[in-house]
């Protein structure tokens, strides 16, 4: 077993890998809304798994028991996190595997790198990683002269595609298979003929595949769950990619963020149904895969583990952050969010987008590296009420939002929004001041005296209103209509009359 001090939180570097995007997400949302088709083919997506959740979710009569169980087993998980940390290590090394440890996505990509170069290959097949991603280990390899293959079939068309994922579960959620096709067509050999029709699709990628799987010497999977107590990894997946990488090629590498570990085989079962009905809205994953350590003769027989950091340890050390790292990586805040399902993932920036990417992206990478997502959201508490394991994202978001304005007041030069609360501060300390904008704001009803609404403000104020109206001010104030009021001894009670015209 090997000591490593990861040494104190740190933020996860920048100009390595995908948890910063290169506009802040205003702007890519605002390009995001223009592409008709992307909003439809994410309203349907979208839609489709909602119903499939509801389905199988409404099954199980004792759901909400089940999501307060895996709460409680993630709180108590992070809470003696290093522990169990080192107790996986132990029983993973008993059982023949290297357990590597990463302080962030540089130190991993690098170890993966060397693993490669060790086993004598110059190209690696790839089990569905979110992990991975987020180190941009496909583009680290490259550098390295290492081509990686993905063979999920999601991730298989965002590759060929030379795109960007787009969802957790769902990678390429914003295509349709029509454009598959044409992504196929382009890309694969033989493939000029090919139809949009899904079962054809599936079939030419399997095809296209084969080859990558009988030959590759080296895979590189990411892990859904880690049990401490035996040191057993454990992969969900749909179609058997999964299968063919873990126990086909000699040499295994497996990436998995420290947050992944549960103590015990009974926590496993709670999150194995948990899982596949928040994500895929079906009863149970098609494959599910566990392995621990090197069996001889069955199998890869040269097994890694690598631990990453990249940022927890700094999520770990905000009590009213770090129930972000109790994520399972399900998906189904996003497939409930009205945000995502009308802008889609790419606006986020990060591999991780969605609600939970607006509160873990920012942590990660510190919060001023991000500092748009916690916004994205019109905080409908819809993804608390879908996710598996009880995330208050809603609050978490708040937090982040607080931190950030707390951060922007440190500068030396105030922000407009700062100079902005700082003057309604100044208003609303005295009564005198705070009657006096009330009479200033009675000029406005002659702005809106059309629609009954302000539709347009001189700058910089045109920045709100070129999203939004503002409702026309009420030609009394309410202090105005208190000293007007029907005397208290009235039998029925006052009531404010309707505002009046000019």
């Amino acid at each position: 077993m090997t000591s490593t001090f990861l040494g104190m939180p740190v933020y996860a570097p920048k100009g390595v890998g995908g948890l910063r995007g290169d506009e802040p997400f205003p702007d890519a949302a605002r390009t995001a809304l223009a592409n008709a088709q992307l909003r439809r083919n994410l309203g349907h997506a979208t839609r489709t798994i909602r119903g499939k959740r509801a389905a199988v979710v409404g099954e199980v009569p004792d759901w909400e028991q089940l999501r307060l169980a895996g709460e409680a087993v993630k709180a108590a998980t992070m809470a003696r996190l290093p522990e169990l940390l080192v107790q996986l290590e132990e029983r993973v090394t008993a059982r023949g595997a290297t357990v590597h440890w990463a302080r962030d996505a540089a130190e991993a990509n690098a170890i993966v790198l060397d693993l490669v170069r060790a086993a004598g290959a110059d190209e690696v097949v790839k089990v569905k990683s979110m992990a991975t991603q987020e180190m941009g280990l496909n583009e680290a390899l490259a550098e390295g002269g290492v081509t990686a293959w993905e063979t999920d079939l999601a991730e298989l068309i965002v590759q060929l595609g030379d795109d960007r994922p787009s969802h957790i579960l769902v990678p390429a959620i914003h295509r349709n298979r029509t454009e598959i096709r044409d992504i196929f067509r382009r890309t694969m050999p033989d493939a000029g003929d090919l139809s949009d029709e899904p079962r054809e699709l599936a079939m030419a990628a399997r095809a296209y595949l084969r080859e990558k799987f009988l030959t590759a010497r080296v895979a590189v999977s990411g892990a859904n769950f880690a049990v401490a107590e035996t040191g057993t990894l454990a992969v969900v997946e749909s179609e058997g990619n999964g299968r063919m990488c873990l126990t086909l090629p000699q040499t295994l590498i497996t990436v998995m963020g420290i947050e992944k570990v549960v103590p015990t085989w009974t926590d496993l079962e709670v999150f194995l149904q948990l899982l596949p009905r928040s994500s895929t809205g079906e009863r149970m994953n098609p494959y599910t895969s566990l392995w621990t350590g090197v069996t001889p003769g069955d199998g890869p027989q040269d097994v890694h583990l690598v631990l990453v950091d990249n940022g927890r340890t700094a999520v770990l050390s905000d009590p009213a952050g770090r129930a972000a790292l109790h994520c399972i990586r399900c998906s189904a805040c996003l497939n409930v969010c009205p945000v995502y399902e009308r802008t889609g993932g790419h606006a986020y920036g990060s591999v991780y987008p969605g609600p939970i990417g607006a509160v873990l992206s920012p942590q990660l990478t510190g919060v001023a590296d991000n500092a748009s997502l916690p916004y994205a959201s019109s905080l409908c508490g819809a993804c608390f009420d879908a996710c598996p394991v009880r995330i208050d994202i809603p609050t978490m978001l708040v937090h982040l939002r607080a931190r950030h304005v707390e951060q922007r007041a440190t500068r030396a030069v105030p922000s407009p929004e700062a100079v902005a609360m700082a003057a309604m501060s100044w208003v609303m300390a005295r009564p005198a001041r705070f009657r006096g904008a009330e009479r200033l704001m009675r000029l406005g009803r002659l702005l809106g005296r059309r629609d009954d609404r302000i539709t347009t403000l001189p700058p910089p104020l045109s920045a709100w209103t070129a999203a939004r109206d503002l409702p026309r001010p009420p030609g009394q104030t309410f202090r105005e209509w208190w000293r007007t009021r029907p005397s208290s001894s009235s039998a029925a009670p006052a009531s404010p009359p309707e505002a009046t015209g000019d």
